[in-house]
C-alpha cells in the first residue's frame, strides 16, 4: 500500500495531462479519407424518363389528352346543369355561346395548351372587347380579352392571373390572328383539417413569351373582395361565357 502512494505521489501529472490531450487529439483526427471524387459517382441511371414524342406544328405530344380536335365539344358539357356544351363548332374552331363549359374530366396537376382569337369584329373598349376565362380548376381564372390597342387595368387583361397578377408583357397578337396559351398548373395542397398547405402555382407563355413566372396564386378568382382558399381536390377546366365572341381551337392537356 505504501509502495502505490509513493508511485501515485511520483507522478508527473502535467505531462500525463498533455500527452493524454494529444492521444485523445491524434485519435479525433483519424476521420475516414473519403474516396476521390469520378464522374460516375454523380451519373443516375434509374429511373430512365419515359418516352413522349413530341408533336409537329400544331400537332399535341403523344401522352396528350385532346380536349377539343376541331370536331366536336364531346369532351365538355355545360356548366351547372350538365348537359351538352351549347357552343357552335365550325371550321375546326368552336365560339363562345350562351353559358359557361367546362370539361367532363376532372384534373390536379397539367400542362395546358390552348388557342383563342378575338372577335373579327373590334366593338368595345377595356374589359367589354372580346372577353372571355380559362378557368383551372374551375376556380382560379387565365384571363382572355382582346388586349391589342385596349387599355384595361393590367390585373385583368390577356395573360394576367384576374384581379392578382398582371402579365409580365402584353403579347397580344391582333385581333382575328390566333393567340396561344401554354399553361403549366400546380395545384394546391391541404391538410387533413381542409387548411390550406401549400397554394397553387402558374407559370404561364402567351404566343412563346412568358407572362407569369411561377407565380403564387392567392385564392380562387373573385371579381370583388379578396380571394380565399376552401378545400378541395380535382376539378375541371372550364371557359367562360362573358358576351363576346372569342373563338377556341386546339385544346390538349397533359396530367403531370
Amino acid at each position: 500500500m505504501e509502495e502505490k502512494n509513493v508511485f501515485v505521489r511520483y507522478l508527473n501529472w502535467p505531462v500525463l495531462a498533455v500527452a493524454l490531450f494529444a492521444y485523445t487529439t491524434a485519435q479525433a483526427q483519424q476521420v475516414p479519407v473519403p474516396p476521390k471524387m469520378v464522374p460516375e459517382m454523380t451519373e443516375f441511371w434509374e429511373p430512365e424518363p419515359r418516352v413522349v414524342t413530341p408533336g409537329m406544328g400544331m400537332a399535341p405530344p403523344s401522352d396528350a389528352l385532346i380536349l377539343f380536335d376541331g370536331k366536336s365539344l364531346s369532351q365538355w358539357k355545360a356548366k351547372g346543369g350538365g348537359g351538352d356544351a351549347g357552343w357552335q363548332v365550325k371550321d375546326g374552331s368552336f365560339t363562345v355561346g350562351k353559358g359557361d363549359i367546362t370539361t367532363k374530366q376532372e384534373f390536379g396537376d397539367f400542362q395546358l395548351h390552348i388557342e383563342w382569337s378575338a372577335p373579327d369584329k373590334v366593338e368595345g373598349t377595356s374589359q367589354g372587347r372580346g372577353n372571355s376565362g380559362i378557368f383551372l380548376q374551375d376556380r382560379y381564372e387565365v384571363q382572355v380579352l382582346d388586349s391589342y390597342n385596349n387599355r384595361t387595368y393590367s390585373n385583368g387583361q390577356a395573360g394576367s392571373i384576374y384581379k392578382q397578377h398582371r402579365p409580365l408583357v402584353n403579347a397580344m397578337r391582333k385581333p382575328t390572328e390566333w393567340n396561344i396559351y401554354d399553361i403549366i398548373y400546380t395545384a394546391p395542397r391541404f391538410k387533413d383539417d381542409g387548411t390550406l398547405f401549400t397554394p397553387a402555382r402558374v407559370t404561364v407563355l402567351h404566343n412563346g413569351v412568358l407572362v407569369q413566372n411561377n407565380v403564387e396564386i392567392k385564392g380562387p378568382t373573385e371579381y370583388i373582395g379578396l380571394p380565399e382558399y376552401k378545400a378541395h381536390g380535382k376539378a375541371p377546366i372550364s371557359l367562360q361565357d362573358h358576351g363576346n365572341p372569342v373563338a377556341y381551337r386546339n385544346i390538349w392537356i397533359r396530367e403531370l
